[in-house]
């Protein structure tokens, strides 16, 4: 048996940028097992299996694989699949994650969904020496007006702010400080950002979960609006913030944030970006 795939890269309108991801078409017989091998095979930082919806009212059914576990929720497959799904249209698409109803707007061939969880912080404060000697910086390297801290939104991530493109540049997963780092936060990935035009330059960090660096990751955009929450970054009102992955990589990535703020507190979560087709096939079921 074999069954229908495509790749897109995504969080990009550039072929060979962005995000690379992959979508399994028919999905339906497939168990864990399976979708896990094929996964992993693909060996993308994500890979996206499309069956029917539960509710006849929504699009579609989707479970997200990393090359070794599954993710209740992820940007770069929501954006490229429900882009894929609208094959050109402007149309309104509701996807049926592990994590929750994930609802994506359509609009001139660009996506935006609104998380299904709005992101919150853990009661975690990680050890700053110790989160330096994992990404191999500095203290003077780290920026001093907002902390390092652990949030959470169906995924969880470490974010580190750095004080300018140079650490960015720099930072890299360093052993055995990185596992020390990963099991005292209770989490596989880090995300490190730093000012940037009219955002933020970040970089994702996840070997652990197989992933050396992911260019570009929409759920941890999406959660970062609650550690520029804490930080006190976001004011009541909807806050557009631009955010760039992948330099480092040579796999540029262009996200947009959308944080809405009332009475103090983060009320919703929105990512948007674009994806373009690279190729078509047929994978064997294992």
């Amino acid at each position: 048996m074999r069954l229908r795939f495509h790749t897109y890269d995504v969080f990009t309108d550039t072929p060979f940028a962005g995000n690379p991801l992959a979508i399994v078409e028919g999905a339906d017989g497939l168990n864990t097992a399976q979708m896990q091998t094929m996964a992993r095979e693909f060996n993308l930082s994500e890979t996206i299996f499309v069956m029917a919806p539960q509710d006849a009212a929504h699009t579609a059914k989707v479970r997200i694989f990393f090359p070794t576990a599954e993710i209740p929720f992820a940007g770069h497959p929501t954006i490229g699949c429900a882009l894929h799904l609208a094959q050109g249209r402007d149309c309104e698409i509701t996807l049926e994650e592990e994590a929750g109803l994930v609802p994506v707007t359509i609009q001139n061939n660009e996506a935006e969904f609104t998380a299904p969880v709005t992101p919150f912080a853990r009661p975690i404060a990680p050890d700053v020496s110790l989160t330096c000697a994992a990404l191999d910086l500095g203290t003077l390297d780290l920026a001093g007006d907002a902390p390092i801290a652990v949030h959470e939104g169906g995924p969880a991530f470490l974010y580190v702010p750095v004080a300018g493109l140079s650490a960015l540049e720099r930072a890299r997963p360093m052993e055995p400080h990185w596992t020390q780092l990963m099991t005292a936060c209770g989490v596989d990935s880090a995300y490190i950002y730093a000012p940037h035009k009219d955002g933020y330059r970040a970089r994702m960090f996840s070997p652990t979960a197989g992933i050396p660096e992911d260019p570009a990751t929409g759920s941890a955009s999406a959660i970062l609006a609650s550690q520029l929450m804490t930080s006190g970054i976001l004011q009541n009102g909807e806050t557009v913030i631009a955010l760039a992955q992948g330099v480092e990589m040579g796999r540029p990535s262009q996200i947009r944030m959308t944080a809405t703020v009332a009475d103090g507190a983060l009320q919703s979560v929105r990512i948007a970006g674009r994806a373009v087709p690279i190729s078509q096939g047929e994978i064997t079921v294992p």
